[in-house]
Order: C-alpha cells, then sequence, then structure tokens
C-alpha cells in the first residue's frame, strides 16, 4: 500500500524529476521530499539565509559512521580495534566520500554555486552524500539508511580490498619518511584568502627550511593533503623509499 501511494505521489508531484532522479539513486522511493531538497541545498546557492545542507550532514556523518563502524566489525570478526578504526576513516573520510558522489551522479543534483570554480573541486558532493545519508534516516529510517549504504554504496562504489592496501593519508606517508630520514619537515599556511563565498588556505611543505610543494584546499587539513601528494611526486619513489 505504501509503495503504490508513494507512486501516486510521485505522478502528480511538481517535483516528479527529482523524485525518479532520487529512485534511481537510492533504489526505492522517496516520500518526504523536503529532507532531500535540503540535503542537496549547498549554502552558496542561497542568496539569503535559509536552510541549507549542513545541519543535516551532521546527522548523515554520525549515522555513517555507526553503519559502517558496525559492518566491519561483523565482516572482520578477527580483526583489531585499531585496523577497523583505521579501515573506517578510509571508508568515511572526505576523499573517498567525494568520489563515491561523483560516481554516483550526485554532483548532476546538488545545488550549488556553479560560477564558484573552486566549489567543483572542493569536497561538497561527499559532503552532501552525508547530507542525503541523513535525509534517509530522516524520511525512512534506520533499517533501509543501512541498507542504502551497504548495497548502493559500499558494494556498489568502495573496493574495501584497494582500501585496505592503499595509504591514502600523503601527510602521515611524508612525516614517517621525514622521521626515518632524519630531515626537518613542517607544514606552513602560506596564505588564507576568499574565493567566491568560502576561504581557501594554501598551505606549504618546508623540508629543512626549503619550500618543496605548495596546495591548496578550503580547510587546512584538505590543503596539507593535497601538498604532501604533490611533495610525495616531487621527491619520487626511490627517494621516500630510500
Amino acid at each position: 500500500m505504501r509503495r503504490f501511494t508513494s507512486r501516486i505521489l510521485q505522478l502528480f508531484s511538481p517535483n516528479k524529476q527529482l523524485i525518479s532522479q532520487l529512485e534511481h539513486l537510492l533504489g526505492f522511493t522517496p516520500i518526504r521530499i523536503g529532507y532531500y531538497q535540503v540535503a542537496l541545498m549547498h549554502r552558496s546557492k542561497l542568496e539569503e539565509v535559509q536552510e541549507n545542507n549542513e545541519r543535516m550532514e551532521f546527522l548523515g556523518d554520525a549515522i555513517l559512521g555507526a553503519i559502517i563502524a558496525e559492518y566491519l566489525f561483523k565482516k572482520y570478526p578477527y580483526r583489531t580495534e585499531g585496523y577497523l578504526t583505521e579501515l573506517r576513516s578510509r571508508i568515511v573520510r572526505r576523499e573517498t566520500l567525494n568520489n563515491v558522489a561523483l560516481r554516483m551522479g550526485l554532483n548532476k543534483m546538488v545545488q550549488y554555486n556553479q560560477n564558484d570554480r573552486g566549489l567543483s573541486r572542493s569536497h561538497i558532493f561527499g559532503n552532501a552524500l552525508e547530507a542525503l545519508i541523513g535525509a534517509v534516516y530522516l524520511d525512512q529510517g534506520f533499517a533501509k539508511t543501512r541498507r542504502f549504504i551497504i548495497k548502493q554504496m559500499v558494494k556498489n562504489y568502495i573496493d574495501l580490498d584497494i582500501l585496505e592496501s592503499t595509504d591514502t593519508n600523503y601527510k602521515n606517508q611524508l612525516l614517517s619518511w621525514a622521521q626515518r630520514s632524519g630531515q626537518v619537515l613542517t607544514f606552513d599556511t602560506m596564505e588564507e584568502r576568499m574565493e567566491g563565498t568560502r576561504k581557501l588556505f594554501v598551505v606549504g611543505i618546508m623540508l629543512d627550511g626549503v619550500l618543496v610543494a605548495s596546495g591548496s584546499g578550503y580547510n587546512k587539513k584538505e590543503a596539507g593533503q593535497v601538498a604532501a601528494q604533490k611533495a610525495l611526486e616531487i621527491l619520487g619513489p626511490g627517494e621516500i623509499g630510500g
């Protein structure tokens, strides 16, 4: 009966296109479309103070972390707490979620200021994915949210074997190498400026007082990771391996 009612609502809704897109993305027909509209609304799109997806992102982040923790706990019954924590961190980190969101096509649904070119290079789509999870939870409850995360996200778009074997924390890789080689390495904030509606940070990596690489991002952690990745490429595997 509920499915029949959902189909009727879809046919006569002024948001038919959005409902159809969500149905394809989620694997079910959403009921309370307003939650999803908020989840897909980035603050840069709003010209005056209205509801955006930041609060929904907060909710989705907490729910995602709990569901992924339960999933890994059951999937790897003999792994240590440290192993499970690290793997969960790799799944829920911004880079992973942004990649998943792009592959799901969420970037075509998020409402944001497209004149701000820096936004499309940031992690707003991964953030919107977390907000979407919050919307699913409010609309459908915990059980269906869990199915969405495990079936639609993890099994379709996240390769746990690759995540297990790949260390994408470039900052940690670089710091470990510097410690082994006895060199002094620092991450210095070189610049803070506004780009569109958001603050952009530029972080430089200094090796024994010499600038090796720099990177930009919408927070210092993101900028540091970008800079560290560039530094690793510049130094090369031979240098790092030594």
